[in-house]
């Protein structure tokens, strides 16, 4: 319907009412205006759903795989599947936090790192975890899993929503496939952030592409809680806002504009709430290591810098060059690089700008960061829209290509979730 449609169907709607009912009392109409309001709400988030239902049972089925795989060959000379996902690696943090808080030691875990090591750790995860652990009656390490789980079904469903808006119904569920199958996905069935995170900032993107700005700044402000790599989510909302303040403020003289611009106060509340989260904790940090760079010394000693991809380019070309060459150095060297172009890809497609800023921010921490080349492909996890082109060519192709690619490719990181739990030393 054009423009010139809309302005006509809806100019019954401003005609004065008759004076029988403009007489009428308005106090019953002050009572109907709570279920009026909330019914809609309800009515949309429960379509929503039902739009999002193939996506998420495909992402349950994929996942299930994974783990089915790592299932039938734990415990054999190691922990067992349960031990693996509530309370390995990073787990053993997140739940030591949430019991003790930051200030407890922690022996035989931080001897190196000093007596700050545990603010390397963002604390929204295990406030969650401590809080919920307080009304449930189970293990702590099952509350952190639970809770990334959900974290889990939720960031699907974000992963879900933002590509359908951008590709189309089709392209979203395979993205959400696509997420789940990623190189390190078996992080999304452990008791880490990044499903958490994920969640966090797929919603925040998809209300910064339906201009819902208040929720897209608040959502970002928990996600700076969450993982230093929220600074993505924050500096993408917080650009996109103001870019629509300034184009706001550029297009006053077109009245056939004023209708569908965006409140200032909500635009305004997305530029200030967004980043509190993030500068709150390295400014905490800070502030009990006595210098405001004590967050950057925390993961100095933890082995983390920023040097600009010099690390990442030496540990890319040393695949190449040097023997031997481990399967997680292929994998991460793949993905680095694979990343890259894609990125080049998203930018060609004109991608939605603040997708684009997010992704790149993202790009820029992973490469550039020195350190933990065995975990790159694990810190671009949420950097799902880099899947969009292509869920995009495969939504195009035939149901048959199209379940023979996602059924391969879901059995190899099947195979590859069990090389990280099980063969690979170190956190994946």
């Amino acid at each position: 319907m054009s423009g010139s449609q809309t302005r006509q169907a809806w100019v019954p709607a401003q005609r004065p009412a008759p004076p029988q009912e403009r007489s009428r009392p308005q106090h019953p109409q002050r009572h109907r205006r709570g279920p009026r309001r909330s019914a809609p709400a309800l009515s949309r988030a429960t379509g929503a759903l039902r739009r999002a239902w193939p996506a998420l049972a495909a992402y349950l089925v994929v996942r299930a795989l994974g783990v089915a795989a790592v299932a039938y060959r734990a415990g054999d000379d190691g922990p067992g599947l349960g031990a693996l996902l509530t309370s390995k690696y990073d787990t053993q943090y997140y739940v030591h936090i949430a019991r003790f808080g930051y200030a407890a030691p922690m022996t035989d875990a931080c001897g190196v790192q000093g007596e700050l090591c545990k603010y390397a750790f963002f604390p929204l995860y295990p406030a969650l975890i401590r809080g919920a652990s307080a009304v449930l009656p189970l293990p702590v390490g099952v509350v952190a899993w639970g809770i990334a789980m959900l974290g889990a079904l939720m960031a699907a469903w974000g992963v879900y929503a933002v590509t359908e808006r951008v590709a189309g119904r089709r392209a979203g569920v395979i993205a959400a496939v696509l997420w789940g199958i990623a190189p390190h996905a078996m992080v999304e069935s452990m008791a880490y952030t990044e499903p958490l995170f994920t969640a966090l900032a797929a919603w925040s993107l998809f209300a910064a592409l339906t201009h819902r700005w208040a929720v897209a700044g608040l959502l970002a402000c928990l996600a700076g809680l969450t993982r230093p790599s929220g600074s993505a989510v924050v500096a993408a909302v917080v650009l996109a806002a103001a870019w629509t303040l300034l184009a706001r403020s550029r297009s006053r003289t077109r009245p056939e504009t004023t209708a569908n611009r965006p409140r200032t106060g909500a635009l305004l509340t997305a530029v200030v709430v967004a980043p509190i989260g993030w500068f709150a904790w390295f400014g905490w940090v800070g502030y009990r290591a006595g210098n405001w760079r004590g967050y950057f010394q925390v993961q100095e000693k933890w082995g983390s810098a920023f040097d600009g991809g010099d690390f990442t380019l030496h540990r890319i070309a040393d695949v190449f060059l040097k023997l031997p060459v481990g399967l997680n150095a292929v994998v991460g060297t793949g993905t680095v690089l694979l990343s890259l172009v894609v990125f080049a890809i998203c930018v060609q497609q004109r991608q939605p700008t603040v997708l684009l800023v997010y992704v790149g921010v993202l790009l820029l921490i992973a490469v550039g960061g020195a350190g933990y080349f065995h975990s790159k492909a694990r810190f671009l996890l949420p950097a799902f829209p880099l899947l969009i082109p292509a869920a995009k060519a495969l939504a195009a192709t035939r149901s048959s290509t199209m379940y023979t690619l996602l059924g391969a490719a879901t059995l190899v990181s099947s195979g590859y979730g069990v090389h990280l739990m099980l063969v690979w030393p170190h956190s994946p």
